[in-house]
């Protein structure tokens, strides 16, 4: 039987993704690269028919390739994500994709459908949710726990004991301090960490925080 992995995105995000979805894809299986077989999807009908040497088609005309169809989003809107997971339903498997060169330690528990880029981190005893993002050079250290469709721009540092609701975003470069075992720093779910953002205290849901200390963006 054939095996077919589509990735929704054929942005730049996408396109960064794809060159070690088949081998990640064909690890995580068992099976050879060979026969994994790999194409860039859009939930639209596409206007060009390849991008980046790898066909480009709609989600239809992918679920309807005979085979196994397996799937990952790169969307980098958490919200979006979700969105195009409830609409492919049951219709295809996710499967994460993980790059060589990220570093996964022990004792994790990560969720279906995540995107670990090349030189991000997660250390030891992180719990993290399906659909996560973590660009290059961001990281997820131990004890965090990080809900459903968070995304990780690229550099992200999350210290330890930090607690991260669903779909919020945690800009490039930002810095999330270390919060304790019994008072955990907390992040709420839709909640935006601003470009460079220091936060030292916790962030309600649905908070943009700029600046160093971060402070809620002035409406």
């Amino acid at each position: 039987m054939t095996i077919h992995f589509g990735l929704v995105g054929a942005g730049g995000f996408g396109r960064e993704v794809m060159p070690y979805a088949r081998q990640s894809v064909a690890r995580q299986l068992g099976v050879r690269e060979a026969e994994v077989r790999v194409c860039f999807i859009e939930t639209w009908e596409p206007k060009q028919t390849v991008c980046n040497g790898r066909p480009l088609i709609s989600l239809d005309a992918f679920l309807a390739l005979p085979g196994d169809h397996y799937f990952n989003v790169a969307v980098g809107d958490g919200a979006a994500r979700a969105r195009i997971v409830e609409q492919i339903g049951s219709r295809a498997r996710p499967i994460a994709i993980i790059s060589p060169h990220a570093i996964v330690l022990e004792e994790n528990q990560i969720g279906e459908g995540v995107v670990l880029c090349p030189n991000c981190l997660v250390t030891s005893n992180a719990r993290i949710g399906k659909f996560f993002h973590a660009n290059p050079y961001s990281s997820v250290t131990h004890d965090c726990v990080i809900g459903d469709y968070v995304t990780f721009a690229p550099g992200a540092r999350c210290s330890g004991h930090v607690h991260i609701g669903d779909h919020a975003y945690v800009g490039a470069g930002s810095v999330i301090k270390q919060g304790t075992r019994e008072k955990p720093l907390v992040i709420g779910a839709l909640a935006v960490v601003g470009l460079g953002a220091v936060v030292t205290k916790d962030v309600p849901p649905g908070v943009t925080v700029v600046g160093n200390p971060a402070r809620s963006l002035a409406k």
